[in-house]
């Protein structure tokens, strides 16, 4: 079995590294992905989160989009509530014009952040995508604003150029028939959901309508990977994960640990259930195992392609997840 591989990317920090520097080693990653053979290069947007630097994916993505020449390159996602449908037509648009053909729109209903930081730069109060992505399609011309509308005669400037390819994130299923009725691709989160991606995808192919964009349906499943020359190596280099959400979930969002900090953190029998637990929603090990359960999960979810995401303390060790898997999918 062969499937696409693409690239999800944070810009993660890890302890001891500024953010700054965090977000110009993503040029570092996109080329070496678009030199391995990588389909796209998506940022996703977090805010307020010291172990996360992608707070601006739209700047991230014309950044990367300049440094390489053939990835695609777009968002995993945009947190719709956080923007105004009119603001995000003209930055993709203007994304479109200058990168022909690289672009695409991820949109996400979740607000990539705490309470507060949500709060703080919320646009709208998460409750009305539906609402956000017509008047987002509306302003493009895609659809029509109906005659009393106050936005019927407002346009997204640039405006002799379409919205990228559309792509709807899930990572409970509630958005897969809003993303095929429309015509739309669709994305799974497997790397932090505990939903499986098989019901979701059905549900979108079952509801997909086709459409310029999508002439027929396309499915990504995002996967966390930890990919090491040794079984030993990869486990090492997961505790940094380990501890990272272990974090999270106390609502504790601190740079990545490194796996000597993690290794050395006194768990309880409890926080050892909950680490065993993220594992199994983790890839980790060799090439060889871990292309075998890629495909394996590929294949159960009927996914059409693979968006890896690899979240290591090292730069150079995360470089080399990814080479190595690479290597062995080609």
């Amino acid at each position: 079995m062969s499937i696409p591989l693409s690239v999800l990317d944070l810009a993660p920090v890890p302890a001891g590294t500024p953010s700054s520097q965090a977000i110009r080693r993503t040029v570092d990653l996109a080329q070496l992905a678009e030199r391995l053979g990588f389909v796209r290069y998506w940022f996703a947007e977090h805010h307020g989160m010291p172990s996360v630097a992608s707070s601006a994916p739209e700047i991230l993505i014309g950044h990367i989009a300049a440094a390489t020449h053939r990835l695609r390159i777009g968002s995993g996602g945009i947190m719709l509530p956080n923007h105004t449908p009119l603001k995000v037509a003209e930055i993709f648009r203007t994304l479109a014009a200058l990168y022909p053909d690289r672009i695409d729109l991820g949109l996400g209903r979740a607000p990539g952040s705490d309470q507060n930081a949500s709060r703080a730069l919320r646009a709208s109060d998460g409750h009305d995508f539906a609402a956000q992505l017509s008047d987002l399609l509306a302003f493009t011309g895609q659809i029509q604003f109906s005659d009393r509308h106050p936005f019927r005669n407002v346009v997204a400037v640039p405006d002799d150029v379409p919205l990228p390819p559309i792509w709807i994130l899930g990572s409970s299923g509630a958005s897969a028939r809003m993303a095929g009725g429309a015509g739309m691709g669709y994305s799974f989160a497997s790397h932090f959901s505990e939903a499986p991606a098989g019901p979701a995808f059905r549900a979108y192919r079952d509801s997909f309508e086709p459409s310029p964009q999508f002439p027929a349906p396309h499915t990504i499943l995002g996967v966390a990977v930890v990919c090491a020359d040794t079984e030993e190596e990869a486990s090492h280099l997961a505790t940094t994960m380990d501890l990272a959400w272990l974090r999270i979930g106390r609502g504790e969002f601190l740079p990545l640990p490194s796996p000597q900090e993690a290794q050395a953190y006194p768990y309880t029998e409890f926080e050892r259930r909950a680490v065993a637990e993220y594992r199994r929603r983790t890839v980790i090990g060799t090439p060889g195992v871990v292309r075998a359960r890629i495909e394996a999960m590929a294949r159960d979810s009927g996914a059409d392609e693979v968006m890896v995401v690899s979240n290591l303390h090292g730069h150079a060790e995360r470089l080399r997840s990814y080479e190595l898997l690479a290597q062995v999918f080609s």
